[in-house]
């Protein structure tokens, strides 16, 4: 009686035990899945990230490939690349170089820019006091800020100064030079109204003989620099389309000579983005090669151009130099160049790859 007693109250003990350790035993089976399946994600994702790192890296290959094998391929016909870059370079250099002489001009005019101002010839028989009591009327006078008063004999030795014309200066009996009054407007930009005014005013003053307005021809050259610049527009566009028609040309006899080899990509399954990246890196090829060809060509002609424009301001008293080609007119002239080869080889093999189609 006694043992089976124990055996009955050990019962629920062993029962209990049971079913602890079944549910240990499930608990460790579901943290062990949950494990499991954490690492097939983690090694999903793993190789997820190895598939588009190994699709980029062939994406990238393929592209050097073909700009490495672009420019092996105009390696190898010398004479026809040679002419195709130095006709771009030409057409881009063209333009460029009359941006740069604009350049130059409108920097040659700035430093005459200095205010708007009103050279008053005077009679020559007007005293020394009427020309006091002028510099008096005048310094009373709002628009006027200040008066420069040249003497005859001043304005005869700065001429003779800066003439060249010493010797024959000398045979002159008496000095042909009047007496100036140099008048500064207090307004450096003034409106037309107001320059008409005291223009008509200064005129009509019995001592002076002409009034002259200093500003007059830099007015009218700044207009023909705007003309200039359109122009300059206008040719720019119109070689930049010459360039789209010379690249498109030469791509598509490209294409034409690659034909054969066009169509057998087709047949195993080649895409056009596949077949049009070569032609499109020889259209970069030839727009880069182009600009540095116009840029080696300004370069060159305002070198050439340096010493005689120097020579020539120091005859004038002025020390102008030439304003060559910066940093980033140099990178622009080369990426516009890139850009027009880019363009007409694109608009090229757009065209005429559709008209290739295995038989």
């Amino acid at each position: 009686m006694s043992s089976l007693n124990d055996r009955q109250q050990n019962r629920p003990v062993t029962y209990s035990h049971y079913t602890k350790n079944k549910r240990e035993s499930s608990d460790a089976k579901s943290a062990q899945s949950r494990v499991s399946s954490g690492e097939s994600k983690a090694n999903d994702r793993a190789k997820r990230k190895s598939v588009q790192h190994s699709t980029f890296a062939s994406y990238f290959a393929n592209h050097v490939w073909a700009l490495v094998s672009t420019l092996g391929s105009l390696y190898r016909t010398p004479l026809s690349t040679m002419m195709t870059t130095t006709v771009i370079g030409i057409a881009l250099a063209l333009p460029a170089g009359l941006f740069v002489l604009l350049q130059n001009v409108q920097h040659l005019s700035s430093s005459w820019d200095n205010g708007t101002q009103i050279s008053l010839f005077l009679k020559h028989d007007v005293k020394s006091a009427q020309t006091s009591e002028l510099l008096s009327q005048l310094e009373s006078y709002s628009l006027i800020s200040d008066i420069r008063y040249i003497s005859a004999a001043q304005a005869f030795e700065e001429f003779r100064e800066k003439s060249g014309f010493n010797d024959a200066l000398t045979l002159l009996e008496e000095n042909p030079l009047p007496s100036v009054l140099v008048i500064s407007l207090a307004n450096q930009y003034p409106s037309e109204a107001e320059v008409n005014v005291l223009m008509e005013y200064l005129s009509n003053l019995e001592s002076v003989d002409t009034a002259q307005l200093d500003m007059q021809w830099l007015a009218r050259l700044n207009g023909m620099i705007q003309i200039a610049q359109r122009g300059l527009f206008i040719v720019a566009l119109l070689l930049g389309l010459a360039i789209l028609v010379i690249v498109g040309n030469t791509i598509r006899l490209t294409i034409q000579n690659r034909c054969q080899e066009i169509e057998v990509s087709k047949l195993i399954g080649a895409t056009d983005s596949f077949i049009q990246r070569p032609f499109l890196y020889g259209g970069i090829w030839y727009g880069l090669i182009g600009g540095v060809i116009a840029w080696g060509l300004i370069f060159v002609s305002l070198h050439m151009l340096k010493e005689p424009v120097k020579n020539l301001s120091v005859l004038y008293s002025s020390d102008f130099t030439l304003i060559g080609l910066g940093v980033y007119e140099s990178i622009t002239i080369i990426l516009i160049g890139i850009f027009l080869g880019w363009l007409g080889s694109w608009v090229s093999v757009r065209r005429h790859l559709r008209e290739i189609e295995p038989k």
